[in-house]
């Protein structure tokens, strides 16, 4: 398999961090992109020019990395990433909660390309509000976020390492103590986190 990737892809990471805790990253091949500057090599596989991009040894494309990573947690024999029965919906839900923030966090990143960061807007702030809110959400659930890794875990831990390397200045975890102990103490130094920094 070969994965359409950047290192400073919060969905691309989750993606790696999925592989990795699946034993499954040695299978796959890592093919770099600028999306922004290369979006016509990325065409053929995914007609949306977005990473990140999973192509199968057939040739077939999956694209989303939520489709990928449900992809490849049918390939393992391993614990779930996204488990069975009533089990799957406190995960599903933590893992839409990360992806909303990331959504937003990536929005404001499209803002500071774009300049319009020098001259804050309803919008803006709009999206900062809503990963506030989601990150107060987290905090408040520890107990189903705590020792566990699954879906939902390895998205959180990558929007709160994308807000570290791009936001940095807004000092996410003043408000959110337990979250911020949990990610720093616990998942980030685990071995497919720690080896997937976010870059570039």
């Amino acid at each position: 398999m070969k994965l359409h990737h950047n290192p400073a892809s919060p969905y691309t990471r989750k993606v790696t961090v999925l592989a990795i805790e699946t034993g499954q990253i040695d299978s796959i091949e890592k093919m770099p992109i600028m999306v922004w500057e290369e979006n016509e090599k990325i065409q053929k596989d995914n007609p949306l020019r977005k990473i990140p991009c999973l192509v199968l040894d057939d040739g077939t494309s999956l694209f989303d990395s939520t489709v990928i990573c449900a992809y490849l947690d049918t390939l393992h024999s391993g614990p779930k990433m996204i488990p069975d029965g009533d089990a799957r919906w406190p995960v599903e839900r933590l893992h839409a909660l990360a992806d909303g923030m990331t959504d937003a966090a990536l929005s404001l990143r499209a803002d500071v390309m774009r300049g319009r960061d020098q001259d804050p807007d309803f919008y803006a702030e709009r999206m900062w509000e809503s990963i506030e809110s989601g990150l107060a959400a987290a905090n408040a659930d520890m107990a189903g976020i705590t020792g566990q890794v699954n879906l939902g875990t390895i998205a959180l831990g990558c929007l709160l390492g994308y807000l570290d390397f791009r936001f940095m200045d807004r000092d996410w975890r003043s408000k959110v103590p337990a979250l911020a102990t949990w990610y720093d103490d616990d998942f980030s130094k685990r071995p497919s986190m720690a080896s997937t920094p976010p870059g570039g």
